[in-house]
């Protein structure tokens, strides 16, 4: 498995403290069945600022570590950048990085709300070559309480990424319920851990996988972890045209 999404490198935010707390979770990943690991710090969401240069010197220290200790694990280079206006800028300016060096970009939207340029934000991110992708949406107030939302942004070409721990319900019923619609719907693409330790905020993903397997088959299960494949590789991902979420159904999770 690969997982997209990790707060495993030491001492940059509010994931591991240190690198014996990330060589813990390096452990666990490995033992879980996890081969790759795009480590993504938080980057200008008013608490952490983690350039890339900084990152890609933790992600070497790492994977030296790593292979010292012989595990069948690779930590990948990348980073979760909060939405803001300069972000497009400082791309350019060497200072935001995509995802294992690919075309796709995180964007993280504060939890409360979707600013209102996110969609030309987005949309330009798209001209210049990247591919935006929306990490924890179905985590969203906002956009759990206007879908439309988040399906108006896909429909427009993003893709978007569903936490692992979502999918298993470890944050609530509507929160697990909402993130079964997103899939149901076409409108996640990726599945990731987002795990910033080993205990609260744990990995899960083959949990997740299995849930997703139960509810949708193998096939749905294939198509993120080859999604996940694809973006290392720097190749198209699989996307289906997304569907509405039915109002009706929607209010249903609550």
């Amino acid at each position: 498995m690969i997982d997209l999404h990790c707060h495993i490198l030491g001492g940059m935010d509010d994931g591991a403290r240190d690198i014996e707390a990330s060589m813990d979770m390096a452990r666990h990943a490995a033992s879980e069945g996890i081969t790759k690991i795009i480590a993504t710090p938080h980057h200008k969401n008013g608490k952490y600022d983690n350039v890339a240069e900084s990152i890609k010197s933790k992600v070497d220290e790492l994977n030296t570590r790593i292979q010292e200790e012989n595990l069948d694990l690779e930590i990948l280079p990348g980073q979760e950048p909060r939405i803001y206006g300069e972000l497009l800028e400082d791309y350019n300016q060497g200072e935001i990085l995509t995802l294992a060096n690919s075309t796709y970009l995180f964007v993280e939207l504060p939890s409360n709300h979707v600013p209102r340029y996110t969609r030309q934000l987005l949309f330009d991110i798209q001209l210049a070559g990247l591919s935006p992708v929306i990490v924890h949406p179905e985590r969203n107030s906002e956009i759990m309480e206007n879908p439309d939302i988040l399906f108006k942004l896909v429909e427009k070409g993003a893709a978007t990424q569903v936490t692992a721990s979502s999918v298993t319900g470890h944050f609530g019923k509507k929160i697990k319920n909402y993130s079964l619609q997103l899939i149901e719907s076409g409108q996640a693409h990726f599945i990731a851990s987002d795990a910033h330790n080993l205990s609260g905020r744990s990995f899960r993903l083959s949990e997740a996988y299995d849930v997703i397997r139960k509810e949708f088959g193998s096939d749905m299960v294939y198509m993120f972890q080859e999604n996940a494949q694809l973006v290392v590789e720097g190749n198209t991902i699989y996307r289906q045209p997304p569907q509405q979420i039915k109002r009706k159904k929607f209010l249903g999770i609550f």
